[in-house]
C-alpha cells in the first residue's frame, strides 16, 4: 500500500498548541476588551499583531493598557476558553496522549486564564506558558511580565527550543505570525485558519487547517502504524479528518 505524500513515517513525541485563535475560538485579550468597552481598538492592534506586524512588547502593553483587566475578569477568561474550546479538541488531546504524545500550550495570553485552560483540557501544568499578570490587593492590574520571551514575535521560537532539549521531534499547530516563527525549528509546522484564516500565514504553510475541528490533525500527526493501533472512537475521529484531507480542507504540501 503506497502511503499518502503528507503521511509521517517516525513517530513524533510531542506536540505544541497555541491557544487563542487555536485551541479556543476566541482571542481572549479582545474579548477582555469587549467587556471592558475597548473592543475595536484592542482588536485592531490584536489583528495587527497576528496577521501583519507580529507581536512586540510596545504593543502588548498597549493592549493592556486599554484593557486594564480585573484579577476576576482574567479568571473568568480561563473558563470562556474552555467554552469556546474548538470542536472534538479534548478527545483529539485525550488520544495523542495515550499514544504517549507529550502536549504543550505556548501561548502569549496571559495567566492564569491560560493555565487554567490548559489544566481543563488536562494538559500539564509544567506544559503551559504564558504571561503572568500583576495585580495589587483589590484585584486591580498592576502589570505583565516583562522579561517574557512571548511578548515578543520570536518568543515562541525560545520556547520549542527550550522542547527541544527534551523532544527532538515536534509539531506545532498555530494561527499567527507569533507560531510560524518555529517552521525550521519543528518536524511539522501545521497552521490553522479554522477561527480565522489569514492567507499571508497559509502561503508560508506545506500544511494549513481550513476546518474548524481539528480532526485533520490526527492522519497529519500519526504513522501508519499508530492510525492502525486506533481505537473505534478514536477510528471515527481519524476518518472525520481524513475525508476533511481528502474533500480539499486542508492545504498540503
Amino acid at each position: 500500500m503506497t502511503l499518502p505524500s503528507w503521511q509521517l513515517n517516525t513517530p513524533v513525541s510531542a506536540i505544541v498548541f497555541d491557544c487563542d485563535g487555536t485551541l479556543s475560538s476566541i482571542e481572549g485579550i479582545d474579548f477582555l476588551a469587549k467587556n471592558n468597552g475597548v473592543g475595536e481598538a484592542v482588536k485592531l492592534l490584536t489583528s495587527e499583531a497576528m496577521g501583519k506586524s507580529g507581536l512586540n512588547p510596545s504593543l502588548y502593553q498597549q493592549r493592556l493598557d486599554l484593557v486594564f483587566p480585573r484579577r476576576e475578569q482574567v479568571y473568568a477568561l480561563g473558563h470562556q476558553y474552555f467554552a469556546h474550546r474548538v470542536p472534538d479538541i479534548s478527545d483529539i488531546i485525550n488520544l495523542f496522549k495515550r499514544l504517549n504524545k507529550s502536549i504543550y500550550l505556548v501561548s502569549a495570553g496571559v495567566n492564569p486564564a491560560v493555565r487554567m485552560f490548559g489544566e481543563m483540557l488536562q494538559i500539564p501544568l509544567e506544559n503551559v506558558y504564558a504571561v503572568d499578570l500583576r495585580f495589587d490587593q483589590q484585584g486591580n492590574f498592576l502589570d505583565f511580565e516583562r522579561n517574557s520571551p512571548l511578548i515578543s514575535n520570536d518568543g515562541k521560537r525560545a520556547i520549542v527550543q527550550q522542547i527541544k532539549a527534551q523532544h527532538q521531534d515536534i509539531i506545532h499547530i498555530g494561527d499567527g505570525l507569533n507560531d510560524i516563527v518555529t517552521l525550521d525549528l519543528v518536524t511539522r509546522f501545521i497552521g490553522y485558519g479554522g477561527v480565522a484564516y489569514r492567507k499571508n500565514i497559509a502561503e508560508l504553510c506545506k500544511y494549513y487547517i481550513k476546518t474548524l475541528s481539528f480532526t485533520p490533525l490526527i492522519p497529519l500527526v500519526l504513522t501508519q502504524e499508530e492510525c492502525a493501533n486506533l481505537l473505534p472512537e478514536e477510528l471515527s475521529l481519524y476518518q472525520k479528518g481524513l475525508a476533511a484531507i481528502n474533500e480539499g480542507s486542508v492545504q498540503l504540501a
